[in-house]
């Protein structure tokens, strides 16, 4: 669908988000004598007035009779796709689409890699952006990661990198290569089951010309062996780690110890990043000294640095057991105090709970509203290290400190979405890296967000 499509058409835009405004500045810039309705909250109302008086507003969740008065609703990511009313209104013939729909239908031509996965698809996105303009290549970043496609519509790039959520995977249009970087359990809210979430992961496949994938992962190797054009990550016959460097088959292209990025897993997201530019027929190998100047991007391992006699690590960006402990490898052979929970999301911690029962860290501070389940567990399973419930993240950091040695590590990797406590994961890492005694205002942003590359720019 082309934004043209919707003249004529009674048109609502669901959600006052980044996406929902940046959907409404393409609309209205594009349409504009068409009448729009924006369903928000009740606390956005007067926002969404001041941001353009000729809409029609409507606050509150919309059931399906509202939904249904419209032609096509223009939804943000974040409202679930099979909430029951809008099932409902889809029954009666109403039409959903998104930013990031209508932005593939205004650039059929553009060539793109679009990534997703439960973990490492920003780092990735960023990296393959990174790379590219290393090499010369006018390359845009955006989507998920932090930039509506929206807001570029009429910018030219030659390269577009955009990271999908899950949410989105199923808007993208035909792409030139998917990357799929990983695939667990996670926003089983959203997608109403596990099955469901990892199928709408997939759907990055179907729309793919090439599709790469992380060897590493056989549940994601078994679901995409039918691509026809399939190429993998990970494994020694490509781009791959071993021995403490990214390699590049037999040969040493890289050596993991100069990445600013710590751990394996984002040692495996610039072979990802590098096999994407191969892929493209782009020179990886010429590209892979750039790996040293990528910074790392913010509330993903992000070190801190060292503040009150201990080493601060923000990785809010963990929503996953799984991350959690893949935050806690990338630490391994060090005293690491971490701090764990938030919205509970229902996700099973029983991976994390067998690894600290084998492996545990120096200690554990459960917190949010799902720190007394993950505090049972851990005591119930015999993990031998401190484990402690607190309310919120201001007691956790003050109770890490009392449990933390000298020169030891203080890791916020929750494990879980922040919604409990805070608006989002980037809220919730500003306000650890002020508890800690940073000033937070010096992670707020990630480097490389739009069109960069060109030698106009």
């Amino acid at each position: 669908m082309r934004i043209a499509d919707l003249t004529g058409h009674r048109v609502a835009i669901w959600g006052f988000g980044r996406e929902g405004r940046a959907a409404l500045r393409a609309l209205r810039q594009r349409c504009p004598d068409q009448h729009f309705t924006v369903f928000c909250s009740a606390a956005e109302v007067e926002a969404v007035r001041a941001f353009d008086a000729a809409l029609e507003v409507i606050a509150g969740e919309p059931d399906a009779a509202a939904l249904a008065r419209f032609d096509i609703v223009v939804k943000s990511p974040g409202i679930s796709a099979y909430k029951p009313a809008l099932l409902a209104a889809q029954a009666q013939g109403t039409r959903f689409t998104s930013g990031t729909a209508l932005w593939f239908g205004e650039n059929p031509a553009a060539r793109v890699i679009a990534v997703t996965g439960t973990k490492g698809k920003s780092t990735t996105s960023a990296l393959i952006a990174h790379l590219a303009r290393a090499l010369g290549v006018r390359t845009a970043l955006a989507g998920n990661i932090g930039l509506p496609l929206l807001e570029l519509l009429d910018q030219h790039a030659d390269l577009w990198v955009i990271e999908l959520s899950s949410f989105q995977t199923g808007e993208a249009g035909p792409l030139e290569l998917g990357v799929i970087t990983s695939l667990y359990e996670e926003h089983l809210d959203w997608h109403g089951s596990r099955e469901q979430y990892v199928t709408d992961k997939l759907r990055l496949a179907d729309v793919s010309r090439q599709c790469l994938v992380n060897a590493l992962q056989p549940a994601l190797l078994e679901r995409t062996q039918h691509h026809p054009h399939r190429l993998l990550f990970g494994r020694s016959e490509g781009w791959h780690v071993v021995d403490a460097f990214i390699c590049r088959g037999a040969q040493q292209v890289f050596p993991i110890a100069q990445l600013a990025a710590p751990g394996l897993h984002n040692a495996l997201n610039a072979c990802a990043a590098l096999a994407a530019l191969e892929a493209l027929g782009m020179d990886a190998l010429a590209a892979a000294p750039a790996l040293a100047r990528f910074r790392p991007l913010p509330h993903r391992l992000q070190p801190l640095g060292e503040h009150g006699g201990w080493h601060w690590v923000n990785d809010s960006i963990s929503t996953t057991p799984l991350a959690t402990l893949a935050a806690l490898e990338s630490l391994h052979g060090r005293a690491v105090t971490v701090l764990v929970g938030g919205h509970d999301r229902g996700l099973d911690w029983t991976p994390f709970v067998d690894a600290m029962r084998h492996a545990p860290a120096h200690a554990i501070i459960c917190m949010g509203s799902n720190g007394a389940r993950i505090e049972s567990a851990l005591r119930t399973a015999g993990v031998v290290c401190p484990v402690l419930l607190v309310g919120n993240l201001a007691s956790a950091v003050e109770t890490a400190k009392t449990h933390t040695p000298e020169n030891g590590v203080i890791l916020l990797s929750p494990g879980a979405p922040s919604f409990d406590q805070f608006r989002d994961y980037a809220e919730r890492g500003r306000r650890f890296s002020a508890l800690a005694g940073f000033d937070a205002a010096n992670i707020a942003s990630i480097d490389g967000l739009g069109i960069e590359g060109s030698p106009h720019d």
